[in-house]
């Protein structure tokens, strides 16, 4: 059976549904990654966010994500991104997003 683009995108195929959790954390990945995209300011840690975008994006089309590493990545770019209040919206889409893979397991960062 052949998948669309868009279907190519959203990573691997299970059950012939993608995994919802996936599909909205690819979404406010890449919201993110417009809006600091189109942000004209420049601040020493936005190279720092842009690689952890684009590790969660790649995470997230790799199929279901290890939770301590995207906390990780959600971490870094909230350290990175976290004085520039333009973005505060997006930043915490993305939490809201990777909230929805669960927390850690206790004793594990």
């Amino acid at each position: 059976m052949l998948r669309s683009v868009e279907q190519k995108r959203q990573g691997p195929v299970a059950g012939g549904e993608a995994d919802p959790r996936v599909t909205e954390l690819r979404s406010a990945v890449s919201r993110l990654r417009r809006r600091l995209a189109a942000h004209p300011g420049e601040f020493a840690d936005r190279s720092i966010a842009e690689e952890e975008l684009a590790a969660l994006d790649a995470m997230a089309a790799a199929g279901i994500p290890e939770i301590p590493r995207l906390r990780r990545s959600l971490l870094l770019i909230a350290g990175a991104i976290g004085s520039v209040s333009a973005l505060s919206p997006g930043v915490a889409e993305v939490r809201r997003a990777v909230d929805l893979f669960g927390g850690p397991v206790r004793g594990q960062g």
